[in-house]
C-alpha cells in the first residue's frame, strides 16, 4: 500500500500504526524532508519525486493496491488568506494525478483526506456532513477549502465512472508531536506553544478574544481514524472526522499556560488582543455520522494531548522552528 505525504506531521504516525497492523508501506515524498520515518529504517520504501509529475505517480504508486491520499500543503491563517491559488494548485495537482493513477491501477481502495475548511463560514455547528457543498468556503481558508472540495468531488466523480473505492474523510483540526512550530506559518495550537514556551516576561499574546471556536484532534486518534475510514467506508461520502469536544481558544491558552508554566517553573499566562487574523469563528464537529458508521471516538483529552505535544516541543525545539524542507 502507498501514503502520499507519509513523510508528514500526520502521514508519519499513519505509516507507524500501519506498520503495527504488518503492512509495508511506501511512500512517496518530493524529498526525504523532515526526518519523521528515519527510525523506522528499511521497513518504509521512501520513494523521491513530486507527484505533480504524472511519470513519477505512476512509479511511484505501482502495484499499491491501498492508496491513501494524504500529500498537501496547508500553513496557518495568515498564510492561507495571502496564497489561495497556490494553496489551490499545489493541493490539487498532486491529488489528481494520484487519483488517476489509482482508478488505471484499478486499486482495491483510495482515500480522499479532505479538510473541515470545506465549510461555509455561516454553517451550523457543530457541523454535519450535508453542509460540505453548501456556500462557499470560509474566507480565510478558502483556497484550501476549494481544493479540498474538488478532491471531494473528484473521488466520488472515479468512484462512479471508474467503479473505484473511494472512501472520503473529513477532518478538524489536528495536532501533536511532529507538527510546524514556525509562528508565521503554523496553526493555532503549535503556534501558542511556541510563543508560550519561549515568553520572556511570563505572557504571550493570543490573537484576538479567544471567544473563536474549535474541534482539536490529537494526531495518533487522526492517524487511527483515517486507517478505519479507509477500511470500513469505502462509498464516496465524506465523514467528519473529529473530537466530540468544542473548545474556545481561550480554554486553549488557558491549558497551554498552566502546562507551560509547570514544565517552565515560572508562571506563564495567556494575553489576548486585537492584533492578527483569527480565522473562522465557531468551527465544531458533529460526530454522530463517524460513530454511527464506525463506532470511533477519539480517546484523547485535549490537556492530555497538550502535555504530549509540548514535551514533544522541548525535546525537539531546535528541529521543529527550523525551515521544513
Amino acid at each position: 500500500m502507498a501514503v502520499s505525504g507519509g513523510s508528514g506531521f500526520v502521514g508519519s504516525h499513519v505509516v507507524e500504526q500501519l506498520l503495527l497492523l504488518g503492512a509495508s508501506p511506501v511512500v512517496p515524498t518530493r524529498s526525504k524532508g523532515p526526518p519523521f520515518l528515519n527510525h523506522l529504517g528499511d521497513a518504509v520504501d521512501v520513494r523521491v519525486g513530486d507527484l505533480e509529475d504524472l511519470g513519477f505517480a505512476r512509479t511511484a504508486l505501482r502495484d499499491a493496491s491501498v492508496i491513501m491520499s494524504l500529500a498537501g500543503h496547508v500553513e496557518g491563517v495568515r498564510y492561507n488568506q495571502s496564497r489561495p491559488a497556490s494553496l489551490f494548485t499545489s493541493n490539487l495537482l498532486p491529488f489528481t494525478n494520484t487519483l488517476r493513477v489509482a482508478a488505471d491501477l484499478g486499486a482495491d481502495r483510495f482515500l480522499v483526506t479532505s479538510s473541515a475548511c470545506v465549510y461555509p463560514g455561516d454553517c451550523t455547528v457543530p457541523t454535519p456532513e450535508a453542509e460540505g457543498f453548501v456556500g462557499t468556503p470560509e474566507e480565510t481558508n478558502a483556497g484550501y477549502g476549494w481544493a479540498k472540495r474538488m478532491e471531494e468531488y473528484l473521488g466520488a466523480a472515479y468512484a462512479k465512472e471508474f467503479d473505484l473505492n473511494v472512501a472520503i474523510a473529513r477532518p478538524y483540526n489536528a495536532y501533536g508531536p511532529r507538527d510546524d512550530f514556525r509562528v508565521d506559518r503554523c496553526h493555532v495550537i503549535p503556534a501558542l506553544i511556541n510563543k508560550a514556551m519561549n515568553a520572556k516576561d511570563g505572557r504571550f499574546k493570543v490573537w484576538g478574544d479567544g471567544l473563536a471556536t474549535r474541534s482539536f484532534l490529537f494526531v495518533d486518534d487522526f492517524a487511527r481514524g483515517l486507517l478505519e475510514i479507509t477500511a470500513r467506508h469505502p462509498f464516496a461520502e465524506a465523514l467528519n472526522l473529529g473530537a466530540d469536544a468544542i473548545h474556545t481558544i481561550r480554554e486553549l491558552a488557558l491549558f497551554i499556560g498552566e502546562i507551560t508554566t509547570e514544565v517552565r517553573g515560572e508562571a506563564i499566562e495567556p494575553e489576548f488582543g486585537d492584533e492578527g487574523p483569527t480565522g473562522q469563528i465557531r468551527r465544531g464537529c458533529d460526530t454522530s455520522k463517524l460513530r454511527a458508521a464506525l463506532d470511533y471516538r477519539s480517546s484523547v483529552s485535549l490537556r492530555d494531548g497538550l502535555e504530549k505535544t509540548i514535551n514533544w516541543f522541548v525535546d525537539h525545539e531546535d528541529y521543529a522552528l527550523r525551515s521544513h524542507p
